[in-house]
C-alpha cells in the first residue's frame, strides 16, 4: 500500500482582506511571511529528500486565500508546483481559499496548471455563527462556489470549525450535514482556539467568549467525524497542526488543543462501539478490524484496551483486510 504525503506551503495570510476573529496565521503557521516562488522551490526540495519513492505526494498551499492573489502571483506559485508534477516528483496540487474568491475565470486558470483539489474555508453554515466569526462571506457564497468547483471537475474540500461564538453541537452537526449535501469530497475539522493577538482573544479576556473544553471538543468531533465517514466524506485533518507556539502554549490563551487530538477523537468513537459488547469477565474477547484501525481501536495510551481488560479475562485484536473504517466484529470464547 502506498503512503500519502503532503508538502505544505504556508502563504501566510496572503490575499486575506481582513482577519477573521479567531485567526492569526503568523502564530498558527509559525511563519512571519509567505515564501517567494524561489523559497517555495527550496521548501519542496527539502521535503522531497525525506519522502520515499513509493508515495502519493501532494503540494498544498495553505494559510491564505490563494485565489485572492493576482493571477500573476498565483501563477508564480503554480508554475513551481506544476514543474514537480510534470516531472513525476509530485502527484497533485491543492490549495485553500475563500468561497467568495471563486469564479469561472479563476477555475479555468487553476485547471490549466493541473490543480486537483480546492478547499474552501466554510467554517460554519449557520447564519449567526458565520456572521459572528467575521468571515464576511455568506452561506450562498459557499453554495455557489462549491457547485462551480464541482462542475469544473475539481475535488472539493470544505473546512469547518467547531466552538465558534454562539456555536452549539446542533449547529455544528448541521454544518457537517450541509457539507455532505454540497457533495464535498473531503473536509477538515478545526476546534476553535483562542490565539494571542486576535479579536477572539479580546472577547475571551472580556468574558464574552468561552472556549470548548478538551472533552467537549472531542465529544463533538467524534459525532461529526462519524457523520462524515458514514457519508463517504474523507476527513483530512482533525485539530490544528501542532506548531511550536501552540505546543509551548506561548501563543495559546485557551481552547481544546492537544498534540494528539485526532487520536483522542478516534479513541472516543471506538470506545463507544466497544462498550456495546456484552461484558464477560470469564471470557476471551477477539476483535477483528482493518489493519489501519488497530492503533485507533486500542486507543490513545491504550485506553480502550485497558478498558476491555476490566471487562474480559483476555483481549486480542486481529486484522482483517476486508474491513474498513469503523467496521469490526468480535467473538467471545469461554476460557
Amino acid at each position: 500500500m502506498k503512503n500519502y504525503y503532503t508538502i505544505p506551503i504556508f502563504i501566510t495570510e496572503k490575499a486575506c482582506p481582513f482577519r477573521c476573529i479567531y485567526c492569526n496565521q503568523y502564530k498558527i503557521a509559525n511563519r512571519l511571511a509567505a515564501p517567494t516562488a524561489e523559497e517555495t522551490k527550496q521548501i519542496i526540495e527539502t521535503y522531497l529528500k525525506t519522502i520515499p519513492s513509493d508515495k502519493h505526494t501532494t503540494i498544498a498551499f495553505f494559510g491564505g486565500s490563494f485565489t485572492g492573489m493576482s493571477i500573476e502571483e498565483q501563477n508564480q506559485y503554480l508554475s513551481v508546483a506544476e514543474y514537480y508534477v510534470k516531472n513525476g516528483k509530485a502527484e497533485k496540487i491543492q490549495l485553500s481559499t475563500r468561497p467568495d474568491y471563486i469564479s469561472e475565470s479563476i477555475l479555468e486558470n487553476l485547471k490549466k496548471y493541473g490543480v486537483k483539489t480546492i478547499e474552501l474555508g466554510a467554517q460554519s453554515l449557520d447564519e449567526t455563527v458565520l456572521k459572528l466569526s467575521g468571515r464576511r462571506h455568506t452561506i450562498a457564497d459557499v453554495e455557489k462556489a462549491s457547485a462551480l468547483i464541482k462542475s469544473f471537475g475539481f475535488d472539493l474540500g470544505l473546512q469547518m470549525m467547531i466552538g465558534l461564538p454562539y456555536d452549539t453541537l446542533g449547529k455544528s452537526m448541521f454544518t457537517a450535514q450541509k457539507i455532505i449535501d454540497l457533495k464535498a469530497d473531503n473536509t477538515r475539522i478545526y476546534p476553535t482556539l483562542v490565539i494571542k493577538d486576535t479579536a477572539l482573544a479580546a472577547w475571551w479576556k472580556e468574558g464574552k467568549y468561552k472556549a470548548l473544553s478538551l472533552q467537549e471538543a472531542v465529544d463533538w468531533c467524534a459525532k461529526i467525524y462519524l457523520l462524515f465517514i458514514n457519508n463517504r466524506v474523507q476527513v483530512l485533518r482533525v485539530g490544528l497542526h501542532p506548531s511550536e507556539g501552540l505546543i509551548s502554549r506561548q501563543d495559546l490563551l485557551d481552547g481544546p488543543f492537544h498534540v494528539s487530538f485526532k487520536e483522542l477523537v478516534l479513541t472516543k468513537i471506538w470506545k463507544e462501539k466497544l462498550l456495546k459488547i456484552p461484558e464477560n469477565k470469564q471470557g476471551k474477547l477477539l476483535v477483528r478490524v482493518s489493519p489501519q484501525a488497530v492503533n485507533s481501536i486500542i486507543g490513545y495510551k491504550a485506553e480502550n484496551k485497558k478498558l476491555l481488560k476490566t471487562r474480559f479475562a483476555e483481549v486480542q485484536f486481529v486484522t482483517d483486510e476486508q474491513k474498513e473504517n469503523f467496521d469490526f466484529d468480535y467473538q467471545i470464547e469461554e476460557k
